[in-house]
């Protein structure tokens, strides 16, 4: 039965050629053939149908190394399996670590050939699924919306994603930074390695040494056992730095070092460990104008700045309003096992018309608290308007963090007390004209009236 994938065989003794398309022929594989290395980088450009390659490694024209540099360059997710007649442990070792799947001694037998084909097709088929099942687990992380502005944010993290660039995210806070940084790292080469994440603003600055680098048991008071610091935790994947802005300047220099190095030594210990890390760091400060007053690094600042990503704010977006509302509602619903609703008569409009300055956050925390309050299936601009803005404790002592009530029923009487407070304020304290506008019968006003102790 023949397979849908093409194989391409790159070798330029027609021989070895010919006795390898025979053999994946006779097995129901189509072939393709090339003489020289050029001649093979030019097909897997050009044939999107190749779904793997048979590489020699000495060939005219190009090495087979240097083929397989280029052809993992445009196409990563292509399983390679290079073939020699030199049987030399070098050069195997050395074309693994540049991505190749397996290494082939010639003379082989079919029966080991068609065993790392399959093999190799079957890993890359295994990759391809933990892909997409990645994808779909990070759908609710992803950068939502449809306007211009996303897209050409989505547009460049698809362009520097596949590359080892140091990226410096900018932006207002809650516009989705750490989204970002993890979409990079999702579609890179390293996807399978860790994404660790640190916020440099939340770590006490006697304490950042040890987090980013690690220590040894006994270098420091409290220090009772060995610990990984951030570098060799995000070994062989990225690590995010967020708030990098806030990282004390005499770390700042270490920081330099260890990005330079690629090498960083825990507290106490005597050698340095060699780390593989993606560096991706984050800020809603103005780094150059921190530059300029000294108090960040320029070397470092230049070193974090090879590529820029700026993620707009929301008020700069007002065509992705709609479809983030309606993802959050969705997850609201899903998250605090409520029943389904919808945005009412006007909800659009409202949210359009808000200045956001807390961004997607705030968005988001808004249309969850309002989900848990509404009614009769649909949110209300009422029910909007009451957890937009910040709510005083009694006696001014400070906003109300909504998400800390630990039962639903504490939150809604919380949030319904507030609301027709501000609404009675806003009338006057005429409770016919507070119950016409927010459509409650005056008697049930009343009623809800003396529940709250509000006169």
């Amino acid at each position: 039965m023949p397979h849908a994938t093409t194989i391409l065989i790159v070798d330029d003794h027609r021989a070895v050629r010919e006795e390898l398309a025979f053999a994946l022929g006779y097995d129901g594989w189509k072939t393709l053939e090339a003489a020289d290395g050029p001649t093979a980088v030019d097909l897997v450009g050009n044939e999107p149908a190749i779904g793997m390659v048979l590489l020699d490694v000495k060939l005219p024209g190009l090495d087979g190394l240097e083929v397989l540099t280029r052809i993992k360059a445009a196409r990563p997710e292509l399983p390679v399996v290079m073939i020699s007649g030199h049987g030399d442990l070098e050069t195997a070792v050395l074309a693994v670590r540049k991505g190749a799947y397996d290494f082939l001694q010639k003379p082989f037998a079919n029966d080991r050939v068609l065993l790392s084909v399959r093999n190799a097709l079957a890993a890359a088929a295994l990759q391809d699924e933990n892909t997409e099942l990645r994808a779909a687990l990070s759908k609710d992380h992803d950068l939502l919306g449809s306007g211009a502005p996303i897209e050409q944010v989505r547009a460049l993290i698809r362009k520097i994603a596949p590359t080892d660039v140091a990226v410096l995210v900018t932006g207002e806070n809650g516009t989705g930074k750490e989204l970002a940084a993890r979409r990079l790292h999702a579609l890179s080469r390293r996807s399978k390695g860790p994404f660790v994440a640190v916020n440099c603003a939340a770590i006490p600055e006697d304490l950042v040494e040890s987090e980013m680098f690690g220590h040894e048991k006994g270098a420091f008071t409290g220090a009772t056992i060995a610990r990984r610091g951030c570098f060799e935790q995000a070994d062989g994947g990225t690590l995010f730095l967020d708030e990098v802005g806030d990282m004390p300047l005499p770390m700042q220099g270490k920081l330099l070092r260890a990005l330079q190095e690629r090498q960083v030594q825990r507290l106490g210990a005597q050698q340095a460990i060699t780390v593989d890390v993606r560096v991706i760091t984050a800020t809603n400060q103005d780094l150059e104008q921190m530059v300029a007053q000294k108090t960040f690094r320029e070397d470092l600042y230049y070193r974090l700045h090879v590529m820029r990503l700026h993620l707009p704010p929301l008020r700069e977006r007002d065509a992705d309003i709609e479809v983030l509302a309606a993802h959050f509602l969705e997850a609201a619903w899903t998250r605090n096992n409520l029943p389904p609703v919808r945005l009412g008569k006007g909800a659009l409009p409202w949210l359009r018309a808000q200045p956001w300055p807390g961004n997607v956050r705030q968005l988001r925390n808004v249309i969850e608290a309002a989900t848990i309050l509404a009614e009769n299936g649909e949110v209300t601009v009422a029910e909007l308007q009451a957890t937009a803005q910040p709510v005083l404790r009694p006696g001014g002592q400070g906003p109300i963090d909504w998400f800390a009530f630990e039962k639903l029923d504490d939150f809604r009487a919380a949030t319904e007390k507030e609301f027709l407070r501000r609404k009675l304020l806003e009338n006057n304290g005429n409770i016919k004209r507070t119950a016409e506008r927010i459509e409650l019968m005056r008697s049930n006003l009343y009623k809800k009236l003396e529940r709250y102790d509000l006169k």
